[in-house]
């Protein structure tokens, strides 16, 4: 991971409600009910369903999408007219072993 993006990744987590929506996708089955169309943990959770739960207008929640989706943290998938959010593990898995390099070099 280079440093811009790895700096791009811990400020769209330094949001309160960002780290919250990263959370949730982490476990979509235990925080969200089940979806008319599109299943959970194969397509992802309806942009709808996470204005519902954050308690925020559904430009906010979009904004935080973008974000969250422009780091690679959050991938997105249209299905009819929604919009579906699902983690993407591969991007915190980086940013993890970054750390994990940092911490050893520190060590050293």
């Amino acid at each position: 991971m280079q440093d811009d993006s790895f700096a791009e990744t811990f400020a769209a987590l330094g949001n309160k409600r960002r780290l919250q929506i990263v959370q949730w996708l982490s476990d979509p089955v235990a925080h969200f009910p089940p979806q008319r169309d599109g299943d959970l943990l194969t397509d992802g959770v309806c942009a709808g369903a996470i204005v519902r739960k954050l308690g925020v207008s559904q430009p906010s929640v979009a904004a935080h999408m973008k974000i969250l989706t422009r780091t690679g943290i959050v991938s997105a998938k249209r299905i009819k007219q929604w919009t579906f959010h699902q983690l993407d593990t591969d991007a915190l898995e980086k940013a993890q072993a970054l750390i994990g390099e940092l911490a050893n070099a520190g060590k050293r």
